[in-house]
């Protein structure tokens, strides 16, 4: 597995800055974030003038690349994405699912838009991902695996985010070993209760909160999965969080990351 952090943590700081501190906390790569208002360190309308930046500071800070984040189901944002991925060496594009909880036309369109986005997907060699999300189309097991049965693409895959399916009122650790067979990547994050949104930043942070990620990790390593697992936590720029709370949120949940790796045997 390689561990990762989602630069979305570091939103209110240019794109070094996210480089320089995810390094420092000992990350195997990072996750760029093109989330306008939260994070635009990916801003897709400028890639091409980003992407020798991106590359420069990949090699500078020993980063490697693991994926982007990119909401939207938009064809033509989605298709600058791809072309960044492309050019940047990105192997993975995160989106979300769209779509309003148990409402079948919804849940359709939603399937139509990211089959049509996977073949796009295919055609440029990267990967989409996509995951349960509260509130959207998919956002539980069983919606997650008729997705999976609905788009059989290959460059369609399963992002778990056990913080997500915790808030369905679902097992994480249960929720993983489902749908382990189309998962592709992993964002990973902490929570306490089951409200609707993830809490505080720093309770975000692995080992804070009520999810068995110990056991989360340990079901991705005995089913052999080695992608990213990449940190992401949201709302420090909204809350105006200093750089060191950020650092603090990252260095913490690469250290429990390591420990779950080490316990199930993973390193």
């Amino acid at each position: 597995m390689k561990l990762g952090l989602n630069s979305v943590l570091f939103g209110a700081w240019d794109m070094e800055t996210a480089f320089k501190h995810t390094a420092q906390a000992g990350y195997d790569g990072i996750e760029l974030s093109a989330i306008p208002g939260m994070s635009d360190h990916l801003n897709l309308d400028r890639w091409q003038e980003l992407g020798p930046e991106i590359k420069r500071l990949s090699q500078d800070y020993g980063l490697e690349l693991l994926a982007m984040e990119q909401p939207k189901q938009d064809p033509e944002t989605m298709e600058k994405a791809f072309q960044a991925a492309v050019e940047i060496g990105i192997p993975i594009v995160n989106c979300g699912p769209g779509g309003n909880s148990d409402d079948e036309a919804s849940f359709q369109q939603s399937i139509d838009s990211l089959g049509s986005l996977s073949e796009m997907a295919e055609k440029y060699g990267v990967t989409l991902c996509v995951k349960a999300h509260v509130g959207a189309s998919i956002y539980n097991t069983p919606t997650t695996l008729r997705a999976m049965e609905a788009i059989p693409s290959n460059a369609f895959g399963i992002d778990m985010d056990p913080s997500h399916i915790h808030r369905a009122n679902e097992n994480p650790v249960e929720a993983i070993a489902a749908v382990i067979s189309r998962v592709k990547h992993v964002h990973i994050r902490d929570c306490k209760g089951r409200e609707r949104g993830p809490g505080d930043p720093e309770n975000q942070a692995n080992g804070r909160g009520d999810i068995d990620l110990v056991g989360y990790i340990r079901i991705l390593h005995e089913n052999g999965y080695t992608g990213p697992v990449n940190l992401e936590v949201i709302g420090t720029k909204r809350l105006e969080y200093s750089l060191e709370q950020c650092c603090i949120v990252g260095a913490e949940t690469r250290g429990h990351m390591q420990a779950s790796l080490q316990a199930c045997g993973a390193r």
